[in-house]
Formats: structure tokens, C-alpha cells, sequence
């Protein structure tokens, strides 16, 4: 086998569902974070957070984007930094975020 080869090996069947459990507890932990009344002052940037955690996962294993060109990687990413970054200030926008002091 060629280092190319070894390079772009696809993980085995116990990563998968070792990767499909982990997304399982994050969408469980996402559904009682919001029924959660103590995280409600917290809940938007509590869900961006297990969200972008449970969208690298699937990138990186299901897309096999791990093995793939880093130019393939910076595609998918700047894109997503920038609609990161659009949302986040529509969050202070809305006023869901405040910058210092006490909210109107």
C-alpha cells in the first residue's frame, strides 16, 4: 500500500457508531439545555456551541473531509466562519447578546 493509500484510509464501522453516539448524547443534551429555565440567559450561545460541535463531527467523518485536501477544508471553513460570524452579530443585533453592562 502507497503512503497516498494509507493516507486516505476510511475509518472502521466502530468509529461510525462510536461518532453517531457521541452526535446522539450532543442532540440530547441540546433538547434539555432548553427545557433547562437556569440556562435560559445562556441557551443561544449553548446550542452554537453543541451545534458547530456536532457539524465538525459530521464534516470530518461522514464527509471524510479529515482525509481530504486541506484546500477542500478551507472551502468548507471560511464560508462557515463567515456565517458564523453573521449570526453571532445578529444575536447582538436582536439583543439576544449585550456588549457590557446591563440591557435595555
Amino acid at each position: 500500500m502507497t503512503e497516498t493509500n494509507a493516507e486516505h484510509k476510511h475509518p472502521g464501522t466502530g468509529t461510525y457508531v462510536t461518532i453517531a453516539a457521541v452526535l446522539t448524547v450532543i442532540t440530547l443534551v441540546e433538547v434539555g439545555v432548553f427545557y433547562v429555565p437556569a440556562f435560559e440567559a445562556f441557551l443561544a450561545p449553548i446550542l452554537l456551541t453543541l451545534s458547530a460541535a456536532k457539524f465538525a463531527l459530521v464534516v470530518m467523518f461522514y464527509m471524510h473531509l479529515k482525509g481530504d485536501h486541506p484546500l477542500f477544508t478551507a472551502i468548507l471553513t471560511i464560508p462557515m466562519l463567515i456565517a458564523f460570524g453573521v449570526a453571532i452579530a445578529l444575536l447582538f443585533l436582536f439583543g439576544v447578546f449585550t456588549l457590557g453592562g446591563s440591557g435595555a
